[in-house]
C-alpha cells in the first residue's frame, strides 16, 4: 500500500513540503512544494494539523529504574552516593515480573514522546534475572519500538573495591557466555531490523579489564556495537587515576575501546586532547542533559565532540536520575543546557533535533533510521500545535522545542501507526499504570 502523508504544517526534511509517500514500511518519495506524488497512491493521511519529525532515537536508558523514580533515599545526591543508596534497593527488589513492567512502561513512555527506536543499558543481574535480555526482546516486540538491547554487565562488587553489592554482579565467564547467547539469538543487522544487540560493560569502576577486552572480541565476531558509561563525574576520574594510574579515556584505549563501534554515555569530563582522540576514533557520545542536571554531573562538550568527528546522540538516561522517559522533553533540555555551555547563536533547535535523530542513529550504527529521506524506514513522530503552550508560535519546528512539546499525537514505526490521538495502539496505559504502580510499592517498603 502506498500512503501519502499529505501537507503537514512543517516537516524536518528537505524537499518534503507536501509530505512523504510510504510503501512497505519505507519512505519512497518526498513530495515537494506545489507537487503531487509521482505515482498513484492507495490512501492519504491528512497531516495538516501536524508538525512531523523523524522518529526520535534514544541511545541511553535504564528501564528498570522506572520503579524507583524520586525515591526518598536517592533524591538530592550526586552520582556515587546516589548509586550507593539505590544499589541495595535494586538488588533486593528487581525481579522478572516487575522488570518486565518497568521495561514496558519505559518503552511506552518513550514512544508516546515521539521515540521510535531505543537502547537500554541493562547491567543489573541479581539471581533470578538471568533472562533479562529475553524479557526486553519480548517487550520491545509487544510495544512495537525498534530496540537495541544491550547486554550489560558488572563483575566488580564492593568486596573487589567496586560500588555494587555482591548480589548483583556475575563472574566473567557467565557474562561472556550469555553475551554470545544473546547475540546469537537476537542480533539482526539487516535493513529495517527491529532488534539489535550491543555489549555494554557498565563502567570502569564496576567491571574488570579482561571483561572490557573480551567484549571487543565478541563485538568484532558478531559485528555489534559496544557501550559503556564514561566521563560522567569527577569521582570517576579520581577512581581511574587511583586504580589504573590513568584517566578514563586512557583506560578505554588500553582496553581496545577507542574505535567506531563504541558509543559512550555522558562523556562530560573530557579534556581537549581526549576530545580530539575520541573524535579521531569516531567514538560516539550520548548526551544525557536531564540526568546530568539532576545529578549535577556537568555539561557535555557536544559541539567540540562533533567538530572532532564524534557522533553525538541523545538519551533520557535512567528513570531514577531523570525521573521520566520523555525524549522530546530531553530535546528541549539539550537546547537549554547547551546554550549555557556555548551561546544562543551557536546552539539551535536544529542541533538538538539532530542529536536526537541522526546523531543517535549513528551512535547505534544505524543507517536506515534517524532522518526523513527516500530509502529510510518510515519512522516518524507527529506533533500538533493545538495546546495553549503553542498559541502565538511563529516557527512550527522551533515551537516544538522552545514551547515544550511533551507528547506526540501520532507515531509511525515501520510504516505502521503505533500511537494515534496520543494513545498507544497496542498498550492499555491505564492497566500498565496500575500494574507498574503496584509493583513499585515494594521498592518504597525497603525504607
Amino acid at each position: 500500500m502506498r500512503l501519502w502523508i499529505k501537507d503537514p504544517i512543517a516537516i524536518l526534511a528537505e524537499g518534503a513540503d507536501r509530505g512523504v509517500v510510504v510503501e512497505d514500511g519505507v519512505i519512497v518519495e518526498l513530495v515537494g512544494a506545489g507537487k503531487e506524488p509521482m505515482l498513484p497512491v492507495d490512501t492519504t493521511f491528512d497531516a495538516s494539523r501536524h508538525v512531523i519529525t523523524p522518529g526520535l532515537v534514544n541511545t541511553h536508558h535504564h528501564f528498570f529504574q522506572t520503579l524507583t523514580r524520586a525515591h526518598p533515599d536517592a533524591i538530592n545526591k550526586e552520582l556515587f552516593p546516589w548509586l550507593q543508596s539505590l544499589y541495595p534497593i535494586w538488588a533486593k527488589n528487581v525481579k522478572p515480573d516487575n522488570f518486565r513492567l518497568g521495561t514496558r512502561l519505559a518503552l511506552t513512555e518513550l514512544m508516546m514522546s515521539g521515540c521510535t527506536a531505543a537502547s537500554d543499558h541493562h547491567y543489573l543481574f541479581p539471581d533470578g534475572l538471568e533472562e533479562a535480555m529475553d524479557i526486553q526482546a519480548e517487550e520491545a516486540a509487544r510495544v512495537g519500538v525498534r530496540m537495541t538491547i544491550t547486554r550489560g554487565s558488572m563483575n566488580l562488587s564492593q568486596k573487589d573495591g567496586g560500588l555494587p553489592p555482591d548480589t548483583v554482579v556475575q563472574d566473567e565467564d557467565t557474562i561472556l557466555a550469555d553475551c554470545e547467547r544473546v547475540l546469537s539469538k537476537y542480533h539482526d543487522t539487516s535493513k529495517g531490523s527491529k532488534l539489535q544487540v550491543a555489549l555494554a560493560p557498565c563502567a570502569p569502576f564496576t567491571v574488570t579489564k579482561r571483561l572490557m577486552q573480551e567484549s571487543v572480541g565478541l563485538a568484532e565476531k558478531y559485528d555489534c556495537r559496544l557501550h559503556t558509561h564514561l566521563g560522567e563525574t569527577i569521582d570517576e576520574d579520581k577512581y581511574c587515576l587511583e586504580k589504573f594510574n590513568c584517566r578514563p579515556v586512557d583506560y578505554l584505549e588500553e582496553c581496545g575501546w577507542l574505535n567506531e563501534r563504541v558509543w559512550l554515555a555522558h562523556g562530560i569530563h573530557f579534556n581537549d586532547d581526549e576530545v580530539k582522540r575520541l573524535g579521531h576514533a569516531c567514538v560516539g557520545v550520548c548526551h544525557c542533559p536531564t540526568s546530568n542536571m539532576v545529578l549535577a554531573s556537568g555539561q557535555c562538550r557536544t559541539k567540540e565532540l562533533e567538530a572532532a568527528g564524534s557522533p553525538v546522540g541523545l538519551g533520557v538516561d535512567g528513570s531514577a536520575s531523570n525521573d521520566n522517559s520523555n525524549l522530546i522533553e530531553g530535546v528541549r533540555h539539550a537546547l537549554m543546557i547547551n546554550r549555557l555551555t556555548y551561546d544562543a547563536a551557536s546552539v539551535t533547535h536544529f542541533d538538538a533535533f539532530r542529536w536526537a535523530t541522526e546523531g543517535s542513529a549513528r551512535c547505534l550504527g544505524r543507517k536506515d533510521i534517524g532522518a526523513i529521506r527516500v530509502g529510510m524506514m518510515a519512522d516518524m513522530a507527529f506533533y500538533t500545535l493545538d495546546e495553549l503552550r503553542f498559541s502565538g508560535a511563529g516557527d512550527p519546528l522551533a515551537a516544538l522545542v522552545l514551547c515544550g512539546a511533551h507528547t506526540a499525537d501520532r507515531v509511525m514505526i515501520n510504516g505502521e501507526w503505533k500511537v494515534a490521538d496520543g494513545i498507544p495502539t497496542d498498550i492499555d496505559i491505564a492497566e500498565l499504570r496500575y500494574e507498574h504502580g503496584e509493583a513499585s510499592k515494594r521498592f518504597l517498603e525497603s525504607l
